[in-house]
């Protein structure tokens, strides 16, 4: 199937101005100011955008696909994610992983869920294990997981938190070295996303793989980053030696806003850019409150939806809109070793395209070529909903 945009602005993230783009099957196939003879040919759809802004789908690092949860007991596990809540708030590819349980939600449940949005339209990758060290995974190794599993990428682990198994620097040395290692030999970004706590180590057991090791940057996401001003410093350290951090937005109205004005203090360093920061969602993971002795007082969770609300919320605050559209496309496809062909508008990428209206409001969307929002009706929905 072969489709046609008219008239479109287009952010890719940067600003190329108005442009027609040809999408064939799940590519994007030509960008010119004016494509001309495709209109009124059979198997063509041709859809005029109207000079509304086209941007690429965004990319969430940060998602528990199965369901977190569990702080308060089973009755707390978190229900899993569908995929209508992904692309109505303009998510096209997340990266699923499990959070503080990792026994009742397990890497076999994570991989399956990550394949049903594979074949419902979206792309969803994963990360094998969960908070603990030693890495619990399905072969018997990082390295074997993530070189024989599809969709593995990476290993995820908590570090400098109550609820983590507080891996040493050594630790995350050769969990880093095994990960980047099976990267190599699969063609993967092998991926350290790292939970960070509010614990008293902070950022030191990284700063020691950096110090200690040869271990790339690029293959360490700390996340969760805004959680303490202590965490803030300590990561605008780390991208000041070339190393990345993640950002979760909010998950109530309220958090949204005050994370948003720590993002946007970070944004204001020396040093920090937007190529080596990005947002998350941690959506459908549990945001559990603990009193001072460890004990979980509350608990809700995580939505998608705040993603697309701090992209406006800080291109309302001044930041320009292909700065912000950065820490949600072209950084993390970075990360994911898929630059070029996630997170970007370009002939060759893959045809995930967000179309924004009046105030930057979500108003249709194109996923992997399909056709999953036009004008607010949603046409893609998971075979449940």
């Amino acid at each position: 199937m072969i489709k046609l945009l008219k008239n479109a602005n287009v952010y890719a993230p940067e600003f190329l101005g108005k442009k027609d783009i040809l999408i064939v099957d799940e590519k994007i196939c030509r960008i010119d100011d004016a494509i001309e003879g495709y209109e009124g040919l059979p198997d063509v759809e041709t859809f005029d955008l109207e000079g509304k802004t086209l941007v690429p789908g965004y990319i969430d690092l940060h998602v528990h696909i199965t369901g977190g949860g569990g702080e308060q007991g089973p009755a707390s596990r978190v229900p899993e994610s569908q995929l209508s809540i992904f692309t109505t708030n303009g998510i096209t590819t997340v990266v699923g992983l499990l959070g503080t349980d990792g026994v009742t939600r397990s890497v076999e449940n994570l991989v399956a869920k990550a394949r049903a949005l594979n074949d419902e339209g979206m792309t969803a990758y994963t990360l094998t294990s969960a908070y603990g060290y030693p890495p619990r995974t399905l072969t018997g190794s990082v390295e074997e997981d993530i070189m024989m599993i599809t969709p593995m990428i990476g290993v995820k682990v908590a570090v400098s938190d109550h609820r983590s198994s507080n891996p040493t620097g050594e630790d995350l040395i050769a969990l880093a070295t095994e990960a980047r290692r099976a990267g190599l030999l699969s063609n993967t970004p092998g991926l350290v996303t790292m939970h960070m706590g509010s614990g008293k180590g902070r950022l030191n057991p990284i700063f020691y793989v950096l110090d200690h090791s040869d271990v790339s940057p690029k293959n360490l996401l700390p996340t969760h980053m805004l959680r303490t001003p202590e965490l803030i410093d300590d990561g605008t350290e780390l991208v000041r030696r070339g190393g990345y951090m993640d950002c979760t937005v909010g998950c109530t109205p309220e958090d949204m806003v005050s994370d948003a004005e720590l993002l946007f203090e970070l944004l204001g360093r020396e040093g920090v850019t937007t190529d080596h920061v990005t947002m998350s969602t941690d959506a459908f993971g549990s945001q559990p409150r603990f009193n001072e002795i460890g004990e979980c007082i509350g608990l809700t969770y995580a939505s998608p939806k705040y993603l697309h609300e701090t992209v406006r919320y800080l291109v309302k605050k001044g930041l320009p809109l292909e700065e912000v559209l950065k820490m949600v496309t072209s950084t993390p496809a970075d990360l994911l070793a898929k630059k070029g062909v996630k997170g970007c508008v370009a002939a060759g990428a893959d045809a995930d395209l967000l179309i924004l209206g009046e105030d930057l409001k979500i108003e249709s969307l194109f996923m992997r070529g399909k056709t999953a929002i036009w004008k607010g009706e949603v046409l893609m929905k998971g075979r449940f909903e």
